[in-house]
């Protein structure tokens, strides 16, 4: 169920990816088309802080050691490293091109950023260093590393595939997109052993073990979906998408049911899940007569 709609402010155009800062109850936001990153104070309900002249920000991550935010940037490539208390500029690194989702390893303590023509950076969070750069066959949109940190699966849509990388290595092999297209978002189900990747084209959320890589069940779901995530306390998974609406669904045999069909906002298809918060964070971008906001849902039951 909807609880609240957290006003962004004057933020236009389209709000990417969203973070979380867990020690101090921050949302962090990155808001694409504002050329905007911006700090939500989740117990005041209200933007604390909002840090502009950035270039087209599309990925953003806490790291809890040494305590920083990474803001990855699509326009110019860079990634702006930020004091987590603060929020004072304590670097910069330059991928070159293309910056865009950020995920971090905490196990390993890394982070590893998505960026260019295909490529994965892996960052050190303390130097600020790159210490790996793997290739992939095209551009990198969502991908997840696995619960031991040894592997990443890559939605590759320009080259219709999905990569596994090894990340000692750098070795990479293909899983088949059985035809289907535009593979944005990405989760791993760990208890259940499987990968989900949600398409565009058609809308399908295919389910693939993480064994082997072969399909183990499949879901119709929203249009235009851009982020995917598990709930493992309640067995769910739920899929944002900018045709206006959240998709709850659960396992069904080897495939999956609908539950149900939340409606939000025409464009907003960024979400962020937090177990810990128990909390589906959905970013809604401006409209006519409505300011951009964060809708803050309660899962049910």
């Amino acid at each position: 169920m909807l609880e609240v709609k957290i006003p962004l402010g004057h933020v236009s155009g389209r709000v990417d990816h969203l973070g979380i800062d867990l020690k101090r109850q921050r949302l962090l936001v990155a808001e694409f088309g504002n050329n905007s990153f911006s700090v939500v104070d989740l117990a005041a309900g209200k933007v604390l802080r909002r840090i502009a002249g950035l270039s087209e920000p599309q990925g953003v991550a806490y790291v809890p050691s040494p305590d920083s935010v990474f803001v990855a940037n699509g326009d110019d490539g860079s990634v702006h490293v930020l004091r987590g208390g603060d929020l004072a500029p304590i670097g910069r690194i330059e991928l070159g091109d293309d910056a865009d989702n950020v995920r971090v390893d905490t196990g390993r303590n890394r982070v590893v950023v998505g960026y260019g023509k295909g490529a994965l950076a892996v960052i050190d969070p303390i130097s600020l260093a790159k210490t790996a750069n793997i290739r992939l066959k095209a551009h990198p949109e969502g991908f997840q590393i696995d619960e031991t940190g040894t592997q990443a699966f890559v939605n590759v849509p320009g080259a219709h595939e999905i990569e596994v990388v090894d990340l000692a290595t750098g070795s990479a092999q293909s899983l088949s997109t059985q035809g289907a297209g535009s593979n944005f978002p990405m989760a791993i189900d760990g208890d259940a052993h499987r990968i989900l990747v949600v398409f565009r084209s058609p809308p399908v959320l295919m389910a693939l073990s993480s064994h082997d890589g072969h399909v183990v069940g499949k879901a119709e779901t929203c249009g235009d979906a851009d982020d995917v995530f598990v709930d493992r306390k309640r067995h769910r998974i739920y899929v944002s998408c900018g045709a206006g609406s959240v998709d709850v669904l659960e396992p069904d045999g080897q495939g999956y049911r609908r539950l149900a069909r939340v409606p939000t906002a025409p464009g907003a298809r960024t979400s962020l899940f937090v177990p810990e918060l128990d909390r589906l964070f959905v970013a809604v971008r401006a409209q006519p007569i409505k300011p951009a906001a964060i809708w803050v849902f309660r899962p049910a039951s």
